[in-house]
């Protein structure tokens, strides 16, 4: 009798179900977004507080993104015992294109969504935009990270 239950997992370990493709492509999209989507927020919310340029807020945001998002992927594997260079050369293979395409429509959202980049921080439009935002990079990220796993 075929096994229907099995058929949305492949074999792992000792014959065990290993994580869906889908559930691997979530979970690496999370971890892009608490890396880049925290750099980002963290960088507009500057940028806007000292009232720097749109241009310099996103310049500001985009690289608080890769950097927080390069720190949070390469962390495991320095506790792992890698290299600071080894573990970056993983980070940017594995996860530089996700971080990528969310950058990207992180950036899209807040520039096309009136109000965001002008409208201070206690503004809701300004919170609803970050929302926004990092629901977009999710939503983009997730297609690329389940190609790649």
């Amino acid at each position: 009798m075929p096994d229907h239950h099995n058929h949305h997992h492949e074999g792992g370990p000792a014959g065990q179900p290993s994580v869906s493709r889908i559930g691997l492509a979530t979970s690496a999209t999370a971890h892009c977004l608490a890396g880049c989507g925290v750099g980002e927020v963290v960088g507009v919310v500057i940028g806007v507080s000292l009232g720097l340029s749109r241009f310099g807020t996103i310049s500001l945001a985009v690289s608080l993104g890769f950097v927080f998002g390069f720190a949070l992927g390469m962390l495991p594997l320095l506790r792992a015992g890698f290299s600071t260079k080894r573990a970056f050369r993983q980070v940017l293979v594995a996860e530089g294109l996700s971080i990528l395409v969310m950058q990207t429509a992180e950036v899209l959202v807040e520039l096309n969504t009136p109000g965001v980049m002008s409208g201070g921080l206690a503004s809701p439009i300004f919170w609803l935009g970050m929302g926004a935002a990092l629901l977009a990079g999710f939503l983009a990220a997730w297609p690329v990270n389940y190609c790649l796993n």
